[in-house]
Parts: C-alpha cells; sequence; structure tokens
C-alpha cells in the first residue's frame, strides 16, 4: 500500500480522464468539421477539376494531340507562359520596392500609396483592361508619345505583360510586407555595426528572410497571371499567332462547340500549372529549411 494521501473527489465531481481509459479531443466536433471540409473541396474543387480532365477522356489520343498541339495553340502557350513568368518576375523585383518603402520609410500620403496597392483587387478586370488600353493606345494619353518613336505597346505581346504586371504586383507586396515589418532590426544594425556594407546586409541578413515570402509572392502572381483573361484581352489585340493568350483559346473553341477540345486545352494548362506550383512550393520548403538550420 502506498504511503501518499489521496484527496477525496467532492460529491458529484467527474473522475479524470485517465481513470475512465481515455482522453477528450482538444477539437468537439472534428470528424463532423472534416466531413464538411471534405465535401465543400470536392464540391468547388475536386469535381469540376475531375469533370473537366475525364471530358478531355472523350477524345483518342490523336485527336487530343491534334487539340493541344496546333500552331495557334502553341503560340497561345508561348505568349500565357512566357508572358506571366515575365510579369512575376519584375513583380518580385519592384514588389519588393514597393513593400520596403512602405515598411521603412514614413511620407505624405503613405496611406493612400498603401491602399491603391490593393486597387488590382478591387478593380473589375475588364475595367482594368480598358484604362490600360486607353493609356497605352497610338492616341493614348501615354501611347501618343511613344509610337512616334516607334515604341508599341497596346495590342502587342508587350500589352500583355504590362496587364499582368498590374493585375499581379499586390501578390507580393502584401506577401513580402507583414515578413519585412516582423523582421528584426536588431539583427541589420548589428552587421552594420560589425563593419558589413549596405548590399551584405541585405543579402547575408534580409534576403534570407524575405525570401519564402519572395517565393510565395512569386507563385500567386505568376498562377494569377496564367489564368487572366479580362484585363489582357482588350490590350491584347488578339491576333492569333501574334498577342491571342490560351484562355481566349478555350473562350473560342467553346464559342464554336468544340468542348473536346476547349477541355484538353484546359487540362494541358491545368497540368503545368499543377507542375508548376509543385516546384515552387518545393523551392520553398527548402529555402525554409535552409533558414532552419542556419
Amino acid at each position: 500500500m502506498s504511503g501518499a494521501l489521496v484527496a477525496p473527489l467532492p460529491a458529484g465531481a467527474a473522475a479524470p480522464s485517465s481513470s475512465r481509459g481515455g482522453s477528450r479531443k482538444v477539437l468537439p466536433g472534428f470528424h463532423l468539421s472534416l466531413g464538411y471540409a471534405l465535401l465543400y473541396l470536392c464540391l468547388i474543387v475536386l469535381i469540376p477539376l475531375a469533370a473537366l480532365v475525364l471530358k478531355s477522356f472523350s477524345l483518342s489520343w490523336d485527336q487530343f494531340w491534334a487539340a493541344v498541339s496546333s500552331p495557334r495553340v502553341l503560340a497561345s502557350y508561348r505568349l500565357t507562359f512566357g508572358a506571366s513568368l515575365i510579369a512575376a518576375l519584375v513583380n518580385v523585383v519592384f514588389g519588393l520596392l514597393v513593400a520596403w518603402v512602405l515598411v521603412r520609410y514614413s511620407f505624405p500620403g503613405k496611406r493612400i500609396v498603401d491602399a491603391l496597392v490593393d486597387l488590382p483587387f478591387a478593380l473589375p478586370t475588364a475595367v482594368a483592361g480598358i484604362s490600360l488600353t486607353a493609356l497605352l493606345a497610338g492616341n493614348g494619353w501615354i501611347g501618343q508619345f511613344l509610337e512616334p518613336l516607334g515604341i508599341k505597346l497596346a495590342f502587342q505581346p508587350q500589352g500583355v505583360v504590362i496587364a499582368l504586371i498590374f493585375i499581379g504586383l499586390p501578390f507580393v507586396v502584401r506577401t513580402v510586407q507583414p515578413v519585412l515589418e516582423e523582421s528584426e532590426k536588431e539583427l541589420e544594425e548589428a552587421a552594420m555595426c560589425l563593419g558589413a556594407t549596405r548590399w551584405q546586409t541585405f543579402t547575408k541578413v534580409i534576403f534570407p528572410a524575405i525570401a519564402p515570402a519572395l517565393l510565395t509572392g512569386f507563385a500567386m502572381a505568376f498562377a494569377r497571371a496564367i489564368g487572366e483573361y479580362g484585363s489582357v484581352i482588350f490590350i491584347a489585340g488578339n491576333v492569333p499567332m501574334v498577342s491571342e493568350i490560351t484562355p481566349l483559346v478555350i473562350i473560342g473553341k467553346l464559342e464554336q462547340y468544340d468542348y473536346a477540345g476547349a477541355t484538353a486545352v484546359a487540362t494541358v494548362m491545368l497540368l503545368f500549372s499543377f507542375v508548376l506550383l509543385l516546384v515552387i512550393n518545393g523551392l520553398q520548403g527548402w529555402q525554409r529549411r535552409r533558414s532552419g538550420g542556419q
């Protein structure tokens, strides 16, 4: 018999969970919540994507390959992915600069500038496309000065890149900005006290901390640009083999009642987007492991 004294339980008190041979769940209703979450995910994401892939299976392999590899479709791939990549890279650089200015400096009208960053989120994409076209067209406010110099932006692939930069910038800024706000300035001050230059401080102290956020912003801007439609069709000119994006090709096939061909091209877009997002997520994980090991 143990010599330890055990205080008796008050009348009506419940026994500890260990005495009942089990433990209570921390989150009550977890299974029900998980079921609703999976059901919602299936209805909104998985079932439509599965229907897209299954519809493309109605084509034979030769028909599928002919639909997704015609010269017009290949040209739209090059423009869509190439312009999206260029726009995302540009947004990484200038989005970081905008986030840096908003976090590290105080100036008149800072709140207005901060609010303007979110304008592409609130502005309808068609309105953005019309506005950019009005600015960059040959008779526009900016285009009328550029066209005499031989610089044509509207109704060219360059116009597509500009539209994608416009709609993708907020993703990088809003992803990097919180990381910069939470960064420890003491580390930067310590590096400068030890004789590091500003460039060394940025590359050795600041950049490793914000690199995962930059990769995330790049991924979001890139993914957003691949599927963009409304802001591009007005400024692109939609010339086949020149300035026609893949979403417009899909819309054209749907208008021609070529549903199988449209789903085939959409399946290729889905596959490319999924693979690229996996690669980017892998890079993010590698960067986090590298930062954690230092």
